[in-house]
Formats: structure tokens, C-alpha cells, sequence
């Protein structure tokens, strides 16, 4: 194997062992708090079977987006009705939001799926 592709297999080898850490259902094996401090399990919901993963916590007025690997739609719509409320279209739909600029725990749940539940948490 030539220089150039032993460093290419090295870095594919890097990546996937990185994926290999992450849990399903968009959520993480961390703890909220260090949950926080990572870019992208503090930014992400992954809906997957009828379920949005793991609880986030998110800076205030952070950027979220919504993945919906299921076939069916699905909506991110806070309890009080008015925080936030996304549509996301299913088979790897995206919608993003942003997350409250005011401290709290908000529930969250699906508008077509009353079975679906979730909690968003903004320090």
C-alpha cells in the first residue's frame, strides 16, 4: 500500500472509531452537563422510533436542528405552545429552531403522536 492510501485508511479508521462512540436515538451517554459542552449533542434531536432521545441541555437562544429518521412527520411543539414549534418532514427531514433566551426546562412534545414526549433544558 502506497504512503497516500495507508494515510487515507488511517484517517476512515479514525472517523468510524469516533462514530463508534455515539448512542442511538440522538442522545448521549454523557451526563446533561457534559451534554452541554459538546457542540453537537447540545444542538441535535434525532427522532427516531416515535421517540426524540435523550433529554438536551442548550445555551440559551442556541440553535437546534431536528433530524426525523422515521417515515412518518413529526412536530418539536413546546407544552406552553408558544416557546417553540417545528414540522419535520420524515425519512431525514431537518427543521431547526432556537431555543428560548429564557432559563427553564421545557417540555416538549409530538402534535400528530400525543405518545411522544420530551425535555429541552435552557441555561
Amino acid at each position: 500500500m502506497n504512503t497516500g492510501n495507508a494515510r487515507v485508511t488511517l484517517l476512515l479508521a479514525a472517523v468510524l472509531l469516533g462514530a463508534a462512540g455515539c448512542a442511538p436515538g440522538g442522545g448521549s451517554t454523557a451526563s446533561p452537563a457534559a451534554s452541554a459542552t459538546s457542540a453537537s449533542a447540545a444542538t441535535a434531536i434525532t427522532i427516531r422510533d416515535f421517540g426524540y432521545g435523550a433529554p438536551l441541555v442548550v445555551p440559551a437562544g442556541a440553535a437546534l436542528t431536528v433530524t426525523n429518521m422515521d417515515s412518518a412527520e413529526h412536530t418539536v411543539s413546546a407544552d406552553d405552545g408558544s416557546a417553540f414549534d417545528v414540522e419535520v418532514k420524515g425519512s431525514g427531514g431537518t427543521a431547526t429552531f432556537t431555543a428560548p433566551s429564557k432559563p427553564g426546562t421545557y417540555a416538549y412534545h409530538c402534535r400528530y403522536h400525543p405518545n411522544m414526549h420530551g425535555t429541552l433544558t435552557v441555561r
